[in-house]
């Protein structure tokens, strides 16, 4: 599932930095604006314990973890609305995202300058919202002149109830706030859902500290916290630079070790990999036996012929039914064949909603 996450920020507050900890592709990250022209795409393995305890298990031929997309974008500056500095392609990369990590500067460091002179992160963070709302705005109202014809001209009732969510969309703007903060149920979001709104799309705050402030946060991230109070969004402080250091360790011991003088128990690295995952709704089922142990990713909800076309377009068309094992069932007792000797194989059929570390068999006919 070729799902990615957007690093933005403004200019020099850590994006590439925190990238190339993340990804084995390597943004250039130099201390003025503008360093990441082209969005840099990094295929983001994603740790789970959970796969490695099913390799030690079965003893596979080979393990085949799951992945998310990390894209790092261009610094944004003020006016990028208007298509200043980068603004449009910036903005153009944004909506090809399907979630964002909003990097704020939350350290202190006169070799590094700050695009506007001085550390704020709540400013800072006031300023790439205000370019994201604008460009909504501009999105909003150019869809609802065309929709405002339609409702009047041919008394579509679907064209009208698009035009109160539009309006409805247009005032949370004007007034400010992030289109994400409009509650819709799923027939609305339906009508509304081609329009790729920048502000709808989920968001985590990743608030850049210094190494000191790892593991405690500082008075920057205090602030940042009480800001997104009101807003449907979660907050992480990683310090991009530690984090960099820890990538070129060569062993687990050696990063586990500089971990634990931090007072970290996992890196910065693990912990927003693992937030990005639950921000775009991701979940993993797994695969596991003698020739492969495997990860799959799947959107959370989905259900067992969904899941099973995930694998195979084959096995969704021809589904039959799926036989599940619970992780803790297969840690429990080794094996497929203890599980299915102890009953702890369940047949599902087309409406079994998968959950997260079910094992997955599918039984398909084409």
């Amino acid at each position: 599932m070729a799902l990615q996450c957007g690093i933005v920020g403004l200019p020099n507050v850590g994006k590439s930095t925190l990238f190339n900890s993340l990804s084995n592709a390597r943004a250039q990250a130099a201390n003025f604006p503008f360093c990441t022209i082209e969005p840099n795409v990094g295929v983001i393995t994603v740790p789970d314990k959970r796969l490695v305890r099913l390799a030690e298990i079965d003893n596979p031929r080979r393990v085949v973890p799951t992945t998310i997309e990390i894209v790092d974008i261009a610094g944004l500056v003020k006016g990028a609305s208007q298509g200043e500095g980068l603004g449009n392609k910036f903005l153009s990369n944004i909506r090809n995202t399907h979630a964002i990590l909003h990097v704020l500067r939350c350290f202190d460091d006169a070799n590094i300058t700050h695009v506007d002179g001085t550390v704020d992160p709540v400013r800072d963070k006031g300023i790439i919202d205000t370019e994201l709302q604008l460009k909504d705005l501009e999105t909003v109202e150019n869809r609802l002149a065309k929709t405002q014809k339609q409702a009047t001209s041919g008394g579509d009732k679907l064209a009208r109830r698009t035009v109160e969510l539009l309006l409805e969309y247009k005032s949370v703007l004007e007034q400010g706030r992030s289109a994400r903060t409009v509650v819709l149920d799923k027939e609305d979001r339906k009508l509304v859902a081609d329009l790729n709104l920048l502000t709808d799309k989920p968001v985590l705050y990743v608030c850049n500290v210094d190494e000191g402030s790892a593991s405690t946060g500082n008075a920057y991230t205090e602030a940042v916290r009480a800001a997104i109070v009101d807003e449907q969004a979660e907050m992480l402080v990683v310090a991009a630079a530690t984090e960099a250091d820890i990538a070129e360790l060569e062993t687990y011991e050696e990063r586990q070790m500089f971990l634990e003088d931090l007072g970290l128990q996992e890196s910065g690295v693990e912990r927003l990999i693992k937030a990005a995952y639950n921000l775009l709704s991701l979940e993993t089922f797994f695969t596991t036996g003698a020739d492969e142990s495997r990860a799959w990713t799947y959107r959370r909800g989905m259900k067992a012929p969904q899941t099973a076309g995930i694998i195979h377009t084959d096995f969704e068309r021809g589904f039959i039914r799926a036989e599940v094992i619970k992780y803790d069932d297969y840690v429990a007792l080794g094996s497929e064949k203890a599980c299915r000797d102890a009953g702890k194989i369940g047949i599902e059929g087309k409406e079994y909603v998968v959950q997260d570390g079910d094992i997955m068999h599918f039984l398909f006919n084409v």
